[in-house]
């Protein structure tokens, strides 16, 4: 993985253990239209429910969240859990209506590929595509089959999509192994935009119909992709009892604590910056204001030499941490290439509960 400062620009939040970027559609659609423009790597992940519940138990799945550039809530009982929790990722951004945006936009035309999928579906959907004559031309595709992630990684699989001038990738390997392909090849791959959308090609092919807009909006999905794929529905049912455990120990917790120190505010966090050859930078930040602490932080990391290998965030004084300082140091942590540590200093009892209940257990915290 590339050893890079995250982007300053992002608004990333922590929802029970994984990061959100809190952007409207148009917003992604934008930001993914400048990574092609610029031909700029830009791996963007749509975790739901079954990225959430699996983060807990995977962490390479999780970490695969972290890494990626852009992750878009892809779920409504992700905008609910937040809204729930008092987090500002307030709309549902799907990976299917991403693409299907980019589809039916105007400008210039873009190059996807598919790679993916059961045998035949890819084709067809490629087929669809060309045939339409809209925004969008399908420039190659590719059915692996179900090898492994090397066997899917020869040298001869990314030339040939490299060589076919790709500003997107598709990916259709199901999450955990379409995680893992995608950051297994991202160093090789020239297509600046790469993501696992597994459902796509499956929509765009005809296979699968897509549910009707007011059930993907009131949560109701599920029921119409069972009814189109039946098999589905053992996910879904392990996903609903994740649910239910989610709201009994993560979720009831974090709102009592939260409730109990709704009136209290951070007061001081101090960030230790050490890299090589140099001597430590602090930097503290005062006062009450809560908000936009991550967005700090990150234009802090932007102001410093691209080389430093490790970072201290010391949280002094507080009794509750902001979501989007919770989201940053989750990016942070996942990338690996920085040696981070969080180090709290007197903080209140809800405080440590919070990075408990948040998932930031993963991070390294010490007391």
């Amino acid at each position: 993985m590339k050893s890079t400062i995250p982007n300053s620009e992002r608004n990333v939040h922590c929802v029970l253990g994984l990061p959100f970027d809190a952007v409207s559609l148009e917003q992604a659609v934008e930001s993914i239209r400048d990574a092609i423009t610029r031909r700029a790597p830009c791996f963007i992940s749509t975790p739901n429910l079954n990225f959430l519940i699996a983060g807990h138990t995977n962490a390479a799945f999780r970490n695969s969240v972290g890494r990626s550039d852009l992750s878009l809530a892809d779920g409504m009982p992700i905008v609910w859990l937040a809204k729930l929790m008092g987090i500002p990722i307030t709309q549902r951004v799907s990976g299917s209506d991403v693409f299907e945006a980019l589809r039916q936009g105007v400008g210039p035309l873009l190059k996807v590929y598919f790679f993916g999928g059961p045998p035949g579906v890819a084709q067809r959907a490629a087929q669809q595509i060309n045939t339409e004559g809209k925004g969008m031309v399908c420039v190659g595709f590719e059915s692996p089959g179900y090898g492994t992630i090397e066997e899917m990684s020869r040298a001869d699989t990314i030339a040939k999509i490299n060589q076919s001038g790709a500003d997107f990738l598709i990916v259709a390997l199901g999450a955990v192994k379409g995680q893992s392909w995608i950051e297994s090849n991202l160093e090789a791959l020239q297509v600046p935009v790469v993501s696992h959308l597994g459902a796509v090609v499956n929509f765009v092919a005809g296979g699968v119909r897509r549910a009707p807009h007011w059930m993907q909006t009131t949560g109701l999905e599920w029921a119409w992709r069972i009814r189109e794929e039946p098999t589905l529905w053992k996910r879904y049912l392990s996903d609903g009892k994740g649910l239910i455990k989610l709201l009994a120990t993560r979720v009831t917790p974090f709102l009592y604590y939260k409730y109990l120190h709704r009136e209290s505010a951070m007061r001081a966090i101090e960030v230790t910056i050490e890299w090589d050859n140099s001597e430590p930078t602090n930097i503290q930040l005062q006062g009450d204001d809560t908000l936009r602490c991550g967005a700090w932080l990150k234009n802090q990391l932007t102001q410093v030499s691209p080389g430093f290998k490790k970072l201290t965030v010391r949280l002094i004084e507080l009794s509750w941490i902001p979501s989007d300082l919770l989201g940053m140091i989750q990016v942070i942590d996942s990338h690996g290439y920085i040696t981070l540590q969080v180090l709290v200093d007197n903080v209140k009892p809800c405080a440590l509960q919070q990075l408990s209940l948040s998932g930031c257990r993963y991070v390294s915290v010490h007391i």
